[in-house]
């Protein structure tokens, strides 16, 4: 065990999580402005397929780079005590904001008796705090846990047999929670999820090394597991009768691309991980090396605020869609006041967009949060609110 932290702090190299984190932000807004849209996740249609399978790398970039930033945070800390109890605080407000301000959001009701969504954020929320509990390890420990966690996540699938219902839902299993007349619906479970946490706070160690060797260490890193995607999602593909699980289907009948695309995501399958996390992290040369340049910019704003942003970014979607929706029929279609995302699961006949015009309220909607993004990242940079680190 370690009670203190590294005290090098490679600042300047933070700048390209931010952009990796920018990017994954934006992917972001396109699942979501395809939510309201009643554009189907997934699918055997090509645009379709892809416009779904795009946003795949925003949880896994979520959760890994946050693991990354979380250490980078404790070797300014200096305090592993402090940085434990920074994870557990934020961990339980992010549980606390989804199933009650971010609820509200995404559905513009306050109709908690019949539907809560254990979404991303909750995810983020329980592996921060878990993760605060094992920060006073070594850091290749936690690698280590992390690597089990995500290889071996079937052993946690047997365990929640075994659990009371919520714990096991929770934990691997996913499902409904009933609470009283109501429930939650668990989405996102703990494993393996805070597998790719604890992954990216050793990942976070790659920072303190020598430009050179560093770059290197992301390269051969992001290429090796990709490697392992690339293999396993081939071999299942043409040997396993279908796709890897996702969610177009499967089957000999799609093309052999879709089907090795097309893995498992709840929960979140190895090679799952292995496609999303891979290129990611052989990219990160690439971020490092685009400093300066004006789409840099705009994307690194979003990446120092992603809390703020993921905050404003759903009412101001799920706004978007009232008025197409009201330009489109003449009025704002019920249906976009229901429970939010996912149910109802029928979309109103003629109401689904065609993906143009989900592009394009896409890029409206991405262009209209870099104002609000922009005034918060300078706000949050003045430290002027010590309390603001914890959106």
């Amino acid at each position: 065990m370690s009670n203190s932290v590294a005290t090098e702090q490679p600042a300047a190299r933070i700048d390209s999580l931010d952009l990796m984190r920018g990017i994954v932000m934006v992917l972001m807004a396109i699942d979501h402005v395809r939510v309201y849209a009643g554009v189907p996740a997934g699918g055997p249609d090509p645009g379709v397929f892809f416009t779904r399978w795009i946003t795949h790398f925003v949880a896994p970039g979520f959760a890994f780079f946050a693991g990354t930033a979380a250490y980078l945070l404790g070797r300014r800390m200096n305090d592993t005590r402090a940085l434990a109890r920074y994870l557990v605080t934020r961990g339980l407000i992010l549980v606390a904001l989804e199933l009650t301000v971010i609820r509200v959001l995404w559905t513009f009701n306050f109709d908690f008796a019949h539907y809560n969504l254990a979404g991303v954020i909750w995810m983020l929320g329980w592996c921060m705090v878990v993760l605060g509990g094992l920060v006073r390890f070594s850091t290749r420990a936690i690698g280590i846990f992390g690597i089990v966690v995500i290889f071996g996540q079937q052993l946690a699938g047997l365990a929640g047999r075994v659990l009371p219902g919520p714990l096991g839902a929770i934990l691997y299993g996913g499902g409904w929670i009933s609470i009283g007349e109501g429930g939650i619906g668990v989405l996102y479970v703990l494993v393996p999820w805070i597998g790719v946490m604890a992954a990216g706070y050793a990942f976070g160690s790659f920072f303190s090394l020598d430009e050179t060797l560093r770059r290197r260490r992301f390269v051969s890193t992001g290429l090796s597991v990709t490697a392992f995607f690339l293999i396993a999602a081939t071999i299942g593909a043409l040997f396993g009768g279908g796709g890897g699980g996702g969610e177009s289907g499967g089957g000999g009948g799609m093309p052999l691309l879709f089907r090795i695309l097309n893995q498992q995501k709840y929960p979140a399958s190895q090679v799952f991980l292995a496609m999303t996390l891979g290129p990611m992290i052989a990219l990160l040369p690439l971020a490092e090396r685009a400093k300066g340049r004006r789409i840099w910019n705009w994307l690194t704003t979003f990446g120092r605020v992603p809390m703020f942003y993921y905050l404003l970014h759903i009412p101001t979607i799920h706004i978007a869609a009232m008025i197409v929706s009201l330009i489109r029929e003449g009025a704002v279609n019920p249906w976009l006041f229901g429970n939010h995302p996912y149910s109802p699961p029928d979309v109103p006949p003629g109401y689904q967009w065609s993906l143009g015009l989900l592009y394009f309220v896409w890029l409206m909607c991405v262009v209209a949060l870099y104002f609000p993004s922009a005034w918060y990242a300078r706000l949050r940079a003045s430290r002027r609110y010590r309390w603001l680190s914890y959106l």
